[in-house]
């Protein structure tokens, strides 16, 4: 079936079907994520014939905020999150809007665990008044920060929080995304000093990177 109206991010869409997860030969994986994965396939995959903002042919389209915007995936999303975040993580936070709903999920399901993280978002544009500069939310100086996102592709946004967060004086100690799509990212992370840990791959949901 074709979605009118629906083109995300510049993403034509065609014949688009929903994954069915039951009949894909998947990767182990451990309890938590195996769960995230289940609501990703379900809900954020869908599959047919798509252009992608690149201009490049793919036969899946993945849009990990039907996951991370839904009650459900946001439980199961911050379950996964909350177990790889290091323990003296005191923020969480990217590019916005791709980074909010996971950071601020994140962050508010962790309070509710004993964690104190503080939520920021990076705006893509530094702002001319009021509280002036890129950076909105509680972020501090000397925190300790978890970079996010909800899917990485080439993982240029994620590394542009890395300079706005270091910039401003914070740390980032770990970056992390529902999805790495591109498998790019964590030689770019590794580059930056910062260690990558994705939720999911795309090879965790029965694609390569790079497809």
């Amino acid at each position: 079936m074709t979605l009118p109206g629906n083109d995300p991010a510049g993403v034509r869409l065609a014949s688009v079907a929903v994954s069915d997860a039951a009949s894909l030969d998947l990767p182990p994986l451990d309890p938590a994520r195996h769960a995230l994965r289940d609501h990703v396939l379900r809900h954020s995959v869908r599959r047919g014939d798509f252009t992608l903002k690149s201009g490049a042919k793919s036969s899946w389209f993945l849009d990990t905020k039907q996951t991370a915007c839904r009650p459900d995936g946001v439980l199961l999303m911050a379950d996964v999150a909350l177990s790889i975040v290091p323990a003296d993580a005191t923020a969480i936070g990217g590019l916005t809007v791709g980074a909010d709903p996971v950071a601020y999920a994140v962050a508010a399901i962790g309070a509710t665990r004993g964690w104190s993280l503080k939520s920021f978002t990076v705006r893509k544009e530094a702002k001319d008044h009021g509280v002036t500069g890129r950076l909105a939310g509680a972020l501090e100086p000397g925190d300790r920060v978890v970079i996010t996102e909800d899917t990485v592709t080439r993982g240029t946004s994620i590394m542009e929080a890395v300079e706005v967060v270091r910039a401003f004086g914070a740390e980032p100690v770990m970056i992390t995304v529902i999805v790495d799509r591109g498998g790019t990212c964590g030689a770019m992370a590794e580059a930056a000093g910062v260690p990558f840990v994705p939720m999911l791959t795309a090879v965790d949901l029965g694609f390569g990177f790079g497809t």
